[in-house]
């Protein structure tokens, strides 16, 4: 197989021998290539018992184990993969698996941070960075990216994805995937992307890890399905993660709709579905099945191909086949997918083409990949609020730098660090001296007590306040304060669901005493989710949310409150008011009793406003923008949506010029607002330039309630701005003519 091949005559050869291997394969062998271990360490899951242990090393020794994950470093993958290449009947290689999620050794921002970049080429290249860097050390497949959809902060994953918007979501999963598997996946380079969770984890319940999602067909085809879609249609991911959740009653590992009839039918997805961590065997908590061996043949005919970490395939499967339970064939249908891209990567041609010693010694914590974990934070900042000349700092002001965070080297790094060293980041005061600030500094008040990454609970400090004194007397002497305040990394992630969102222990209390002596506060927020932030927003005049930016979030939030760099960033989630608004997104149906009224008879809260703190698509800058000359044209196949942005400020900036529709009326309820398009630009001082963004098909259409894609005659309204709340309107009418040559979906 080399190079002059084309991907056709590769593909070809590949199903070939595929053919081949799978006549050879006794049913063992089978079950093995869908059998998937943790190595050293388990982080994802509870510790196996001592005789799974056991069982995995004489599996391997035959070549009875298809994939591993948490194993790391060249040294422990080549040990390994000579196990199943060097000691098996038929020496198939194993793949290497581990949650990249936003860096490997260099940590970019988290997914959030990154998605309110809203810079899709930025986006790819830390992806890149992760791939090249897990590459390195072995790994050839990550379980990223979540593209999960969720209007739900109290859900602690949301600093995995995309946010709470399908079409932003969709664009970043495509650019995420892009990333990873760059264009040659057989290249030592690139690695395995998997899109997760299958589907509708980020619609869990009240906001609680693992929780049952209970939606309509229209929000799973309109709000849960498009990043998928557009991912598997425009980046080709090889592989898909199911979810821990059910979906109106059915486990994800066993919604045979969802994974045979959806996925692998009408989207034709040739890859590999693994399950999620023992997501198999959680189906017996469910209640779904009765034991280990149901919930194996459950599985495995809902189309999960990989059993990971539950074992109930090597228990039960062979067993299930001799039955005449499962057909023989389903067994193939799955080996055959785990065989297919394990020939995309390149492993039967050198099973050892991602375990190079010299690679590991020079690809990894570069100064290049620091540069673009850089860029990347820098552009992920949003200045939530600017009053009073409070940003950017003046040199000529006296400051107070106040709270623990503001010199926690470990937070910025997120709760999903990969092979990332603790403690290794730069932090905000770390970047105050890089740029030789005159500050005095105070910690204020301890955020959590211990860091442990598996510290359960998390234990918060509400008790000790006896850095109080010291800041507030700090900051009463000082022009300015800036306070830093949030989350630490293992307050977000995976399990780490809050109900109440707010500044986490006594860190309100702290801002409340400051702000006594000196409202000149500008206040950093460093979080993996929106917090509620309603009492800051009503008294402080500048606030700065930094999420968990990587490596260099220090520096990178140094030089937006300098100055330096003009923010840019624009919030992917909207923020509540109050955790009693939650759910609140912007792309939201409206009642038939809408508002506001003079009456008591609409759509609201008693004791609180229906709209968000901050809005999807919000975020300031040090300069202003101005939009005018909105048009619409209908062409052929699209419809020309123009108009132009000034920037009227001093400062040269950038904008995220968004573009929103509405369809009027249609066979079902359609939103009040729906982001179809944006265009990141860069405007000097004073410059103006016109922005042409194309609404097609795939944007003016929607799903029914029988999943069917449709595009409907009418009068649609269309919104841009820089924000969701976007002032700038017109409307054009769409006539089955047009329809007719937009085409359908």
């Amino acid at each position: 197989m080399t190079s002059t091949l084309t991907h056709a005559d590769k593909t070809g050869l590949y199903e070939t021998r595929i053919d081949e291997l799978l006549a050879e394969m006794t049913l063992t062998e089978k079950v093995g290539q869908l059998t998937q271990f943790s190595g050293f360490h388990d982080v994802t899951g509870p510790a196996p018992a001592e005789w799974r242990a056991a069982q995995k090393h004489h599996l391997l020794q035959n070549g009875l184990i298809g994939s591993m994950l948490n194993v790391v470093g060249v040294e422990a993958v080549r040990n390994y993969q000579k196990f199943a290449v060097e000691n098996s009947r038929l020496g198939i290689p194993m793949m290497f698996a581990y949650d990249v999620i936003h860096g490997q050794k260099t940590m970019c921002p988290i997914p959030l941070a990154e998605a309110a970049s809203w810079d899709l080429n930025l986006i790819r290249k830390s992806a890149r960075v992760a791939a090249i860097e897990a590459a390195a050390q072995g790994l050839n497949w990550t379980f990223a990216p979540m593209v999960d959809v969720s209007r739900e902060p109290r859900w602690g994953r949301v600093m995995e994805g995309a946010g709470e918007d399908p079409y932003l979501g969709s664009r970043i999963a495509e650019a995420r995937v892009k990333g990873f598997q760059g264009d040659n996946l057989s290249a030592n380079d690139t690695i395995l992307a998997t899109i997760k969770h299958f589907a509708a984890y980020g619609f869990a319940e009240a906001g609680k890890e693992y929780n049952t999602a209970e939606i309509g067909t229209t929000t799973l085809h309109n709000m849960v399905l498009p990043p998928f879609d557009a991912a598997l249609k425009n980046a080709n991911p090889r592989s898909v993660m199911n979810a821990f959740n059910t979906v109106n009653g059915i486990p994800g590992t066993g919604d045979a709709a969802l994974q045979r009839d959806w996925l692998k039918g009408n989207q034709k997805f040739d890859g590999v579905v693994v399950s999620d961590w023992g997501s198999a065997l959680e189906m017996i908590a469910h209640g779904f099945v009765a034991d280990e061996r149901e919930a194996a043949k459950v599985a495995i005919l809902a189309g999960s191909d990989i059993d990971m970490e539950s074992y109930v395939y090597l228990d039960h499967l062979e067993n299930l086949v001799e039955s005449g339970e499962v057909d023989e064939a389903v067994i193939d249908d799955a080996v055959r997918r785990v065989l297919r891209v394990k020939f995309e990567l390149g492993l039967f041609d050198d099973p050892y083409r991602y375990i190079d010693s010299e690679r590991e010694q020079t690809r990894l914590f570069t100064e290049s990949h620091l540069n673009t974990a850089l860029a990347m934070a820098r552009k992920s900042i949003v200045l939530l609020k600017n009053e009073r000349g409070a940003l950017p700092l003046s040199a000529d002001k006296k400051i107070a730098l106040i709270g623990a965070l503001a010199v926690d080297q470990d937070a910025p790094l997120g709760n999903w660090r990969a092979d990332a060293d603790a403690h290794s980041a730069m932090s905000i005061m770390d970047g105050f001296d890089e740029a030789g600030l005159d500050y005095v500094y105070s910690y204020g008040v301890t955020v959590q007590l211990g860091d442990s990454h598996f510290e359960y609970p998390v234990h918060v400090n509400y008790e000790n306040r006896d850095g109080f004194d010291e800041a507030v007397a700090i900051a009463r002497d000082m022009d300015q304060v800036v306070l830093v305040v949030g989350e630490t990394a293992r307050m977000s992630g995976e399990g780490r669901s809050r109900a109440d969102i707010g500044l986490p222990g006594l860190q309100q209390e702290l801002l409340e005493a400051i702000h006594a002596v000196n409202p000149n506060i500008v206040l950093i927020v460093m979080s993996g989710r929106p917090l509620v932030l309603s009492w800051a927003d009503a008294n402080v005049p500048a606030i700065v949310q930094v999420w968990h930016l990587g490596h260099r979030s220090g520096g990178a939030i140094t030089d937006v409150l300098t100055g330096k760099e003009n923010p840019s960033g624009k919030l992917p989630m909207s923020f509540p008011r109050s955790v009693g608004q939650i759910p609140i997104y912007y792309n939201h149906l409206n009642t038939g009793r809408p508002g506001p009224r003079d009456e008591v008879t609409w759509a609201h809260y008693s004791d609180e406003k229906n709209s968000p703190l901050y809005a999807f698509g919000h975020g300031l800058s040090y300069t202003w923008f101005e939009y005018s000359d909105l048009t619409t044209r209908l062409e052929i196949d699209h419809v020309d949506v123009s108009f132009r942005v000034k920037n009227a400020g001093h400062r040269d900036g950038e904008e995220v010029a968004q573009l929103y529709i509405r369809d009027r009326v249609a066979s079902i309820a359609r939103p009040v607002k729906e982001l179809k398009g944006f265009e990141k630009v860069h405007l000097s001082a004073g410059e103006t330039k016109r922005i042409h963004l194309k609404l097609k098909g795939d944007e003016l259409g929607f799903f029914n309630t029988q999943g069917n894609f449709v595009i409907e005659q009418g009068e649609f309204d269309v919104f841009v701005g820089g924000t969701s709340d976007a002032p700038l309107h017109t409307m054009f009418n769409l006539s089955d003519e047009h329809i007719m040559s937009f085409g359908a979906k």
